[in-house]
């Protein structure tokens, strides 16, 4: 093998064992299994096989043998290109994470003694965090001698939930962890409105058009 040929493999070969390292994925040589199940780039089953074996056909077809199903018995193994591999596999994977939705719990607090004014502005920032797809966590401390005015701090979150309405659904009722009163609202699921039906094209009447009499 030239010089340059041979550099090049064995660059190609420790990035790839770089690769394989990151992703815990057994390739080529690392495959420890007695035997295993082949399936080539084709997607065609070669039944079970020893692993120089189905290496030897993987090496004779210029791609690798990449275990893609370890915990089976035997591990299914396939012939494929391990780079291309690795991309379909962080592309996929990059995919679904955008597609995965990060709820946050955003909490709000209210008092015992929270007036009007201050209880519509929480409200509102509790509708407002529902209606961008977080959980909101109502809460309400105690201070001294309120904690024997329970009842006043369930009225204010039973209230926050009432006005809420279809904006949230409750996941934990309102209850007591030591002097705080909570109650855990988790955003609803929208609802499309129907779309209205199209007007019917209104009618128009023909005019027939008036025609004069010819004059003596």
């Amino acid at each position: 093998m030239p010089e340059v040929e041979a550099d090049k493999f064995w660059r190609s070969t420790i990035a790839l064992d770089k690769r394989s390292a990151k992703s815990f994925i057994r390739i080529n040589e690392k495959i420890r299994a007695r035997e295993i199940r082949v399936i080539d780039e084709n997607s065609e089953q070669l039944g079970i096989l020893a692993p120089f074996e189905a290496l030897k056909i993987a090496r004779e077809r210029g791609l690798d043998l990449v275990e893609v199903s370890p915990n089976a018995v035997p591990p299914v193994c396939r012939i494929q290109d391990y780079g291309r591999f690795l991309y379909e596999k962080e592309k996929s994977d990059r995919a679904a994470k955008k597609k995965q939705k990060i709820i946050v719990v955003k909490e709000v607090k209210f008092s015992v003694t929270v007036d009007e004014h201050d209880y519509q502005t929480k409200k509102n920032q509790a509708v407002r965090f529902l209606t961008e797809g977080d959980k909101v966590k109502a809460s309400l401390r105690f201070r001294g001698r309120q904690m024997a005015h329970r009842e006043l701090g369930y009225a204010i979150i039973n209230k926050l939930i009432k006005d809420i309405g279809e904006t949230g659904i409750v996941e934990f009722m309102p209850r007591m962890e030591g002097t705080i009163l909570h109650a855990i609202i988790a955003p609803s699921k929208k609802q499309e409105a129907p779309k209205p039906k199209p007007a019917a094209p209104a009618q128009v009447e023909a005019v027939q058009p008036s025609v004069s009499a010819p004059q003596a």
